[in-house]
Order: C-alpha cells, then sequence, then structure tokens
C-alpha cells in the first residue's frame, strides 16, 4: 500500500510560479512511477506530467510542455512538479498518483488547489 500527500498549492497571480511536492510513504519512490494530474470541476481528470519506475524518462502533457517541469527525490521520498509561467487555465485541483509502471498508477493522493488569477 503506497500513501501520497500533495501539498504546496495556493492562490497565485497569473504569470507566477508554484511547487507542488507530493510525499510518498509504504513503499519506496524509487521503485514507483509517479505522475502529477489534474482536475477541473465538472471535467474529466488530466494528465500532467509522470516519471517512470527508474525516476526518469519524464513526459509531459503539450497544454504545460516547457512551463511544467517533474522530479524526484529519493531521498526524501518526494516528487515535485515544478509550475512557472502559470496561466489562469492551470486553476485544477492537482493530484499526485504512483503505480508500479507510468501506465498503472493507482495509487491517488487527496489533492492540492492551485488557483490562478488574472
Amino acid at each position: 500500500q503506497v500513501q501520497l500527500v500533495e501539498s504546496g498549492g495556493r492562490l497565485v497571480q497569473a504569470g507566477g510560479s508554484l511547487r507542488l511536492s507530493c510525499a510518498a510513504s509504504g513503499r519506496t519512490r524509487s521503485s514507483l512511477a509517479m505522475g502529477w494530474f489534474r482536475q477541473v470541476s465538472g471535467k474529466e481528470r488530466e494528465f500532467i506530467a509522470s516519471l517512470d519506475s527508474t525516476g526518469g524518462n519524464a513526459i509531459y502533457a503539450d497544454s504545460v510542455k516547457g512551463r511544467f517541469t517533474i522530479s524526484g527525490d529519493n531521498a526524501k521520498n518526494t516528487v515535485y512538479l515544478q509550475m512557472n509561467s502559470l496561466k489562469p487555465e492551470d486553476t485544477a485541483v492537482y493530484y499526485c498518483a504512483a503505480g508500479g509502471s507510468r501506465h498503472s498508477l493507482h495509487y491517488w493522493g487527496q489533492g492540492t488547489q492551485v488557483t490562478v488569477s488574472s
């Protein structure tokens, strides 16, 4: 069993930056593929970025490519999402997910709200 706790979401102005954190427990992060997703109320959850189980090979959604960076810290069992040049359309609840591979991310955190004001 893996527990995930996200943090770092808050209100920020357009053009600003935020770093989200996701702390994993119950299994070492270094053996997990991990990803970030977001969801706006009434819409489907959207993939943002992921790392494979080696902690590398990052992939990104086109909507965030060049602005967001996913990274992991094995020593802290944590994965981060650095978000730069934020836009109002980035407003959503951001979720961390983990699993044995990036195609089977079945552990989920509770989400953290990011609000970008124009």
